[in-house]
């Protein structure tokens, strides 16, 4: 049984930029654990632990002999810098594994130096999902001088093409409870949600109606890159004062598709929300 989102992870060739930006514009505790991981998996990785929902991880490939780098700069040569892999945690990786493949998900076999096992994005709309053991990091760090009060990934956007398709697999084939699918006339979608145990909420969505801006935004998305991550959503309990304070940091954010304030960061669309 899946039992979280533990966090989400961003691929970037620049690793201290990506520190850079979510330590010191974003004002999220980062852990720079890169001098284990270069070692061990051979790849640069820090984790960013805001209060509430998912983590965000980021990566960056450290040695092309290792299967860890050489996945990171395949996924860097063919789409560019972004959102690379959705993490979810199991008791037993190996045996959830086999329960997924039973279900008709393509799982991956084990990744040298890996602790968890990967399905491929073909099973799930374009995402590549980690699954690893419970509690895989378990680190909690307190909030920072430059704080904006974000908060972690409340939501994960996934855009498809088929969204019922969609919902069998995150709903039935990785066993998340999910809300039957919704139509947003207004923003011209389709969504439904499906809910991890802990962590952030996964939203699927499809365009409906591209004559509408979201659902154009959802289309262009799924056209350029395919099914897969579309955005990664926060909140904050003063939406005017967090703008406020990424804008004074050098960050550009303004108003998306939806009227929802969203900034592209290391090739990931990032949109804040107001809390509550």
């Amino acid at each position: 049984m899946i039992t979280g989102m533990p966090r989400i992870a961003i691929a970037a060739g620049d690793f201290d930029a990506m520190i850079t930006t979510f330590r010191d514009i974003f004002g999220f505790p980062v852990l720079d654990v890169s001098s284990t991981t270069v070692d061990s998996m051979g790849a640069r990785l820090a984790m960013c632990v805001p209060p509430g929902g998912s983590n965000i991880e980021l990566m960056c490939p450290a040695n092309p002999e290792a299967p860890l780098s050489q996945s990171l700069q395949r996924f860097l040569d063919r789409r560019g810098q972004g959102l690379f892999a959705l993490m979810l945690e199991a008791a037993v990786p190996d045996d959830e594994a086999q329960i997924l493949i039973d279900k008709g998900l393509n799982v991956l076999p084990v990744m040298q130096g890996a602790a968890g096992r990967d399905v491929h994005p073909k099973s799930t709309h374009g995402v590549l999902i980690r699954v690893y053991p419970i509690k895989s990091f378990d680190e909690q760090l307190v909030e920072t001088e430059q704080s904006l009060n974000l908060s972690g990934v409340v939501r994960v956007m996934i855009a498809v093409d088929d969204i019922d398709r969609a919902v069998s697999v995150y709903g039935e084939g990785l066993g998340l409870p999910a809300d039957p699918v919704v139509s947003d006339e207004n923003q011209g979608v389709i969504t439904a949600l499906c809910y991890p145990p802990t962590g952030g909420v996964i939203q699927l969505i499809a365009a409906n109606d591209s004559s509408k801006p979201l659902a154009k935004s959802v289309s262009a998305h799924v056209e350029d890159k395919g099914e897969g991550m579309y955005a990664l959503v926060l909140q904050a309990p003063d939406i005017d004062k967090a703008v406020a304070g990424l804008k004074s940091r050098g960050l550009n954010i303004q108003a998306g598709a939806d009227g929802v304030m969203e900034a592209e960061v290391h090739g990931a669309r990032i949109r804040i929300e107001p809390a509550g």
